[in-house]
């Protein structure tokens, strides 16, 4: 059997660089200057558009519930008869049984009821009588007032102030009317009271407060004229172009007039007997 050479040995091995080869001396390895690995970012998630996507103006509209669509008018029907049925059971159920009536003279209670609407002749709810019912009452000469209460659940209480009268105007055609202090005329009143009467501008307030200024005197008859104002009395006559000389100097007629005419002046007092 042939024997085979030994390979020649390695130039490595032998320390020596083999011809047409290359040598390379690694870098010595720095810690210090090793860099940390780059991390690439993260990219954001795409954000949606805020803008509505637009729709063909030809594109057909959504079909609406029938609650949606009905909702509000059913909801006005609904309300209506609740309170229609309400209403009925109010007026059907709580009627004015009893009316309570004060401060009344001249006018009769059925005369109040019927001017207030409380005399039956169309019933009602409690509830449905207002004050705007009692016009009639209130436009009445005779009240000077009224008021009225609803008490639950069927009563209404009137309370009147009525005008009392206080004297008589004779009017050109000599008919005599009789009128509260206020002036307003009562019908239907009997005659009391001075007499009232005149010429001119009408001084028929000016009258009616020498009447009360000297009614302890029991006032017979006042006359107003454009320039003054005549009282007759018991104890005599008294007359002034001015009410505010009456109201003060009108005791005099007790001293001074004695059956005659007393006449107030600005200026002092002339006595005629």
């Amino acid at each position: 059997m042939a024997v085979k050479p030994l390979p020649p040995a390695l130039p490595q091995a032998l320390g020596t660089p083999a011809r047409g080869t290359q040598t390379f001396s690694p870098a010595p390895f720095d810690l210090a200057r090793r860099r940390a690995p780059q991390i690439a970012p993260i990219p954001a998630p795409p954000q949606p558009s805020a803008q509505l996507p637009s729709v063909p103006p030809d594109a057909p509209l959504p079909r609406r519930r029938f609650w949606q669509q009905y909702g509000v008018f059913l909801s006005v029907i609904l309300s209506a008869l609740i309170l229609a049925g309400g209403g009925f059971a109010l007026w059907r159920y709580l009627p004015i049984r009893t009316v309570q009536i004060s401060g009344n003279r001249h006018l009769s209670s059925l005369e109040v009821k019927r001017l207030a609407g409380l005399s039956g002749e169309r019933p009602f709810g409690w509830a449905y009588y207002g004050a705007w019912r009692a016009g009639a009452l209130r436009d009445n000469a005779w009240v000077a007032s009224a008021q009225l209460t609803r008490v639950f659940p069927d009563r209404v209480e009137v309370h009147l102030s009525e005008r009392v009268p206080v004297a008589q105007v004779r009017a050109r055609s000599g008919a005599l009317s009789v009128i509260a202090a206020d002036g307003t005329v009562l019908p239907g009143a009997a005659p009391t009271g001075p007499i009232i009467s005149g010429w001119g501008p009408d001084r028929t307030a000016d009258a009616l407060f020498a009447a009360r200024a000297l009614a302890r005197y029991n006032v017979e008859s006042v006359t107003y004229t454009p320039t003054g104002i005549t009282v007759q009395t018991n104890q005599g006559t008294i007359w002034s172009g001015d009410r505010a000389l009456l109201l003060k100097y009108g005791q005099a007629i007790e001293t001074q007039a004695q059956g005659g005419r007393i006449n107030l002046y600005p200026w002092g007092v002339s006595v005629q007997r």
